[in-house]
């Protein structure tokens, strides 16, 4: 939202200040006036003496969220039925913006807080397809919506798969610790958004997690967070194709061990591309279908966990014969030798076996064999001894095969964190479901409850059931090939094989659901302005385009072909966004948002806190690298978001925070003065608009933009005139204008629009009213009026004479002379020299805009040179060496000159100059009085001191001498010949060393004291910049800006 501050005041006129001080001034602009005879008769309040309204006004700004309270369209709908013209007259002018209680209530009870973005774009499409046509509304439960794609999402290929290697390598200890810890990381997410009621306090649509995010870290971190968590699910579909053709290549009779895996990678991405293409057909047709299928593959899935339990219930009663040859500590390969032995004793003696000659030249006993056969014995085991054999001691704890403990539990840990990433795929699917609020907590909540438990549980029962050597091999080569999981299932190896196979394709299913899904909700927001073409999809909500690209990024997955490396890919995009959902209950309960109200009473902060901790501790746990490559995407997608995304306002935590830092910034800024090495130019920059609404001086900004290279404060105001009822329309224009401007001169700032009764006092009140706090201009930058001599132009040169006035107390003033000619910022000076003439010490203004300006591209290549003046009494060598010094100890690169200016007498030239000055200024003074003053003049008696000519603008008089009556001829006071003769006398001396340079610096004059000498005051600085072409005329703000200390 973009609002923007006016500041109106009352006035009657403009009065005559004849008050010489500063104070007496700032008095007179808050003195009170009488209020209008009209407003009067209108029955309106007069004005309070000294009051000052800030009036805020809604600029344009984005589109908002719908809301059914007020202005909203049902409103205006049932605007007939809120007013019966009985009970309610007191509130009958409020009717027509503010609804009754009693039709607001139904809307209320149906309230769907839809984004713009998908408002929009729903309305498009029921624009462009039949007007007959509706969406159907979502009737997913929390069964089947939330709990089902959860379980099957979770039972996945890890279970079936690793978690017995994972047994056999981290131990039954250090296996139930990584289970342990990555259940509650993952579980604190959920439990947050329970605890805090996140879903009913954000009004979960579709989307699921990316709109919790969004909606509460803003749209720059929802998007970055909300496409990472698409990217791993989209490759969580991959590992779980992947997964299934590694069980059909590990089922009973299939290619598994030493001599299959070979072609394995090759089946993978063969066999794992025509599964995906079948599995994405399924999607396209509908999601009702996979819904439908998720029931057969939710009871395959039961089926081969209860299959499990039964074997190892079995094996406490009858433990299967299950013999597992070995060699020293190592499995051996069943499918290429017969006989678990090196040798046999039969009648004829020893003979060697299929064995002796796998790793043996020959047959023979006295053959040259692998030393590592020739040192370890060939033994039988019962691989499966039961769970009643004791088994449990020797797999407490873990068997490395390295000496680098670490690095193999992180491995463990990020192959083993994908099976539990699947607790958001309820949330993903939120814009299918009845009632998210209801059903999102409750199916995650179970569903993490019964997960957890199954992958504890199996845990010791793996560790009890089955020996060591067997857990530890990964693809079943001591157990024919078979999964070493099916060869404790009963009744058959088969179960599992089905039941797994089913459950990693459900869970595939459900990934190519949910992804598409989320990456359609992102483009309907229009946060990423390259993905609005997959917000579109068929005519019922399917999102067509998105399951086209999630099926083109879940292909680079398979073809990726190993299982292992792919688990840590989707593990940190995973951690990722649980640590930011964990992130946004955090920081919701920290600002005390009024509208963050959750039920739950005993809810603490530090919870979720803990939670993001476990969730980056994790990410670098498994994997250092992958996790610093997340980041480095997902603030890539940030900075892409906040370039070239749409603005939304969602009322999100971000800016809330921002509005605290803000707060605190502005409460330390007030403790008191920055120091000198911290001054920097905090730019008020007043422009002047025309009868469009257009601003005049567009080359006022790009000044801006070359001094301040957006860094520091920079505030554009600009004055209008006449009552601020009568002119709002004009003052949004202006904002709007004052804006666009900013934006194509690149001046990062704010924008200030006040209306008053003349533009004295509006700019008056732009001086004081600006900023906030210690976040306040310290410098004023305005145009000189090119046209002042002009008779219509003069109330604009005693405006610019009026600023000046209410700068002098404590702000600095520049003023660019012949702006048009200053260059843009798509200008480069080559060469050329900066020329500053100090004259008069301002606290360093002088020395530091130069070197601010050279920072910029278009200043960088011109020299600065510095040019000092030195009266007859002194000693402009020992300036020259003085000079030189100081600038050497400020650090800045200039080079210095001394001028001596001559005592001359005031020549003929310097008289004329003046007389023709005053006589101008009596004039116009003739032409400004009014009818009656104009009467009295002339009933005076004329006195003898000039011949006063008629003023025509635009026609030349030849100004002469006059005589007094005495004869003697006329001369203007001392005064301003002194004035001339300095302004004429600079002059000569600037032009002739600064003619050619790019940029002339000048200590501007204060104005006079004496309010009469207005006219004759903008003579002299006329005279004083004459026959140069660009000219910045600069007043100190009364404090040092400039120090040689770092």
């Amino acid at each position: 939202m973009s609002s923007q501050r006016f500041t109106v005041s009352k006035s009657e006129g403009e009065g005559e200040q004849s008050a010489p001080d500063i104070q007496g001034e700032v008095n007179q602009l808050f003195e009170g006036d009488e209020p209008a005879t009209s407003s009067a008769k209108d029955g309106a309040e007069p004005a309070a003496a000294g009051a000052e309204v800030i009036v805020v006004l809604k600029g344009e700004s984005n589109p908002k969220e719908s809301s059914p309270f007020i202005n909203s369209s049902d409103a205006t709908a049932e605007k007939s039925q809120q007013y019966d013209g009985k009970h309610m007259a007191l509130f009958e002018e409020e009717m027509d913006t503010s609804p009754m209680v009693s039709s607001l209530l139904s809307s209320l009870a149906n309230y769907s807080n839809l984004p713009q973005g998908s408002k929009e774009h729903e309305e498009a499409e029921n624009n462009e397809a039949t007007e007959t046509r509706k969406k159907p509304a979502p009737q997913l439960g929390t069964l089947m919506g939330v709990y089902l794609p959860c379980i099957q999402n979770i039972f996945g290929v890890i279970l079936f798969l690793r978690m017995t290697w994972l047994v056999g390598i981290g131990g039954v200890i250090g296996t139930f610790i990584i289970v342990f810890m990555c259940c509650s990381t993952v579980s604190m997410s959920p439990l947050c958004l329970v605890l805090t009621d996140f879903f009913c306090v954000c009004v979960c649509e579709a989307g699921g997690s990316y709109y919790m995010i969004s909606r509460s870290l803003g749209p720059e971190f929802g998007g970055a967070v909300g496409i990472c968590f698409y990217l791993g699910t989209t490759f969580a579909g991959a590992m779980y194709i992947l997964g299934a053709i590694e069980l059909c290549h590990l089922s009973p009779g299939g290619s598994g061990g030493s001599r299959g895996r070979g072609r394995l990678l090759n089946n993978m991405r063969v066999y794992g591309t025509i599964l995906l293409t079948s599995m994405a057909t399924v999607v396209f047709v509908g999601v009702k279908y996979v819904n439908k299928l998720a029931l057969v593959f939710l009871a395959c899935v039961i089926l081969s966990i209860v299959a499990v339990y039964a074997g190892v219930i079995k094996t406490a009663i009858d433990p299967p014969i299950f013999p597992v040859c070995l060699l020293g500590n190592r499995t051996l390969v069943w499918k290429t030798f017969d006989v678990c032995a090196k040798t046999l004793e039969t009648s004829n003696g020893t003979i060697t076996t299929q064995l002796w000659q796998m790793f043996c030249d020959s047959p023979y006993l006295n053959a040259t064999c692998d030393k590592y056969f020739a040192a370890n014995n060939v033994t039988e085991i019962q691989g499966i001894p039961g769970i009643t054999s004791g088994i449990m001691t020797e797999n407490l704890f873990s068997t490395f095969y390295e000496k680098d403990i670490t690095s193999f539990f992180t491995l463990l840990v990020g192959i083993y964190f994908p099976s539990v990433t699947g607790i958001m795929a309820g949330s993903n699917r939120s814009g299918d479901l009845r009632d998210a609020q209801k059903s999102i907590p409750v199916g995650t909540i179970c569903a993490i409850t019964t997960t957890t438990i199954v992958y504890m549980s199996s845990v010791i029962l793996f560790g009890a059931c089955i020996d060591g050597v067997v857990l530890r091999d990964k693809f079943g080569e001591g157990v024919h090939g078979n999964l070493v999981i099916g060869t404790l299932a009963w009744p058959s190896p088969w179960v599992i094989v089905i039941g797994s196979f089913f459950s990693t394709c459900g869970a595939g299913l459900q990934s190519l659901t949910g992804a598409p899904r989320l990456l359609q909700a992102i483009a309907k927001d229009g946060i990423v302005p390259a993905l609005r073409i997959f917000g579109h999809g068929k005519a019922n909500g399917e999102p067509t385009w998105s399951l086209l690209l999630t099926a083109c990024i879940c292909e680079i997955g398979i073809l990726i072909a190993s299982l292992d490396a792919v688990a840590p890919i989707l593990s940190m995009f995973f951690l990722m966004c649980y640590m930011f959902v964990n992130l946004a209950c955090a920081l919701q309960t920290l600002l005390r948002t009024p509208n963050w109200r959750p039920r739950f009473k005993f809810y603490h902060w530090t919870l979720s806190f803990l939670g993001m901790s476990l969730c980056l501790t994790l990410m670098f746990l498994c994997s250092w690298y992958y996790a610093i490559v997340a980041m480095v995407i997902a603030g890539s997608i940030y900075k892409y978001i906040e370039f070239a995304g749409a603005e939304k306002e969602w009322g999100d935590g971000i800016r809330g925070l921002s509005l605290s830092a803000a707060r605190y910034a502005l409460m330390r800024l007030e403790e008191g003065q920055p120091h000198t090495k911290n001054w920097r130019p905090q730019l008020l920059v007043l422009v002047s608009t025309d009868a469009e609404q257009n601003i005049e001086q567009p080359r006022l900004l790009s000044l801006t933009n070359q001094l301040k290279a957006g860094k520091g404060l920079t505030i554009v105001g600009t004055a209008l005139e006449g009552t601020y009822l009568a002119n709002h329309d004009r003052a949004q224009r202006a904002e709007q204008a004052l804006r666009k401007l900013m934006e194509t001169e690149k001046v990062k700032g704010f924008c200030q629009v006040t209306v008053s009764s003349n533009l004295r006092d509006a700019t008056s009140h732009l001086l004081q009213a600006s900023g906030l706090g210690g976040l306040k201009h310290n410098a004023v930058l305005v145009s000189w009026p090119c046209n002042w001599k002009q008779g219509d132009e003069h109330q604009h040169w005693r405006n610019f004479i009026a600023c000046q006035r209410n700068t002098a107390a404590h702000l600095a003033l520049l003023v660019p002379k012949n702006i048009s000619a200053y260059p843009s910022n798509g200008e480069r000076f080559t060469e050329g020299h900066i020329d500053v003439w100090w004259i008069v010490h301002d606290g360093g203004m002088l020395m530091l805009l130069p070197f601010l300006l050279r920072q910029h591209k278009v200043w960088r290549k011109c020299k600065m040179r510095i040019f000092t003046v030195a009266q007859m009494d002194d000693n402009s060598i020992q300036m020259k060496k003085d000079l030189t010094t100081f600038l050497y100890h400020l650090r800045i690169d200039a080079m210095v000159e001394v001028v001596e200016m001559q005592d001359s007498d005031i020549s003929a030239y310097t008289y004329e100059k003046t007389l023709v000055m005053e006589q101008r200024s009596q004039m116009l003074k003739k032409i400004n009085l009014t009818k009656t003053e104009r009467e009295r003049e002339v009933s005076l008696p004329l006195l003898c001191s000039f011949s006063w000519l008629k003023f025509i603008p635009g026609t030349q008089v030849q100004m002469t001498w006059t005589e007094k009556c005495d004869g003697e001829a006329a001369k203007p006071p001392g005064f301003n010949v002194r004035r001339m003769h300095t302004a004429l006398r600079l002059n000569e001396v600037v032009v002739k060393k600064s003619s050619e340079a790019k940029l002339v610096l000048l200590n501007m004059p204060g104005p006079p004291k004496n309010r009469t000498g207005d006219e004759n005051y903008m003579e002299f600085l006329e005279v004083l910049t004459e026959g140069l072409n660009r000219v910045l005329l600069v007043r100190g703000g009364g404090r040092e800006v400039i120090t040689i200390y770092s």
